[in-house]
């Protein structure tokens, strides 16, 4: 009994997302078909010059405006952010200052701290347990 090994394929959209950029930048042929698990490692190792290009100036997904900017996904929204943008709208925007991003790069601000002392808690909680079991 021979064993056949599929090709594990991806949606464009799939690929799109892990490789960082916004799908209707992408070439064409890239949006029409399917990419193979080793085409999106190759895409990764050896980047061609649309991939480079489209990671520097964009327009990048919301999750790289969120990044970039440092609020959350959804404090874009509320920001009213709700398209793609390029790395010099980005930079606008950070020079701009408007008090939304302010408002939400604070809220994200304490979002971190919050989520960094439960962790903190939890740890301490853990070392505890382990303390009284030995």
């Amino acid at each position: 009994m021979t064993s056949h090994q599929t090709t594990q394929t991806m949606k464009p959209a799939t690929a799109a997302k892990k490789l960082g950029v916004y799908l209707e930048a992408t070439p064409a042929d890239f949006q029409e078909g399917v990419v193979s698990r080793s085409e999106l490692n190759a895409l990764q190792a050896d980047p061609p010059e649309w991939l480079l290009e489209l990671r520097r100036d964009g327009p990048h997904p919301r999750p790289v405006v969120a990044a970039k900017l440092g609020v959350s996904i959804a404090g874009l929204a509320r920001g009213g952010v709700t398209d793609a943008l390029t790395t010099e709208q980005i930079d606008a925007l950070k020079e701009e200052l408007p008090a939304w991003l302010r408002r939400e790069r604070a809220t994200q601000a304490e979002v971190r701290k919050e989520a960094a002392r439960i962790k903190e808690k939890n740890a301490e909680k853990a070392a505890e347990g382990r303390d009284a079991r030995s």
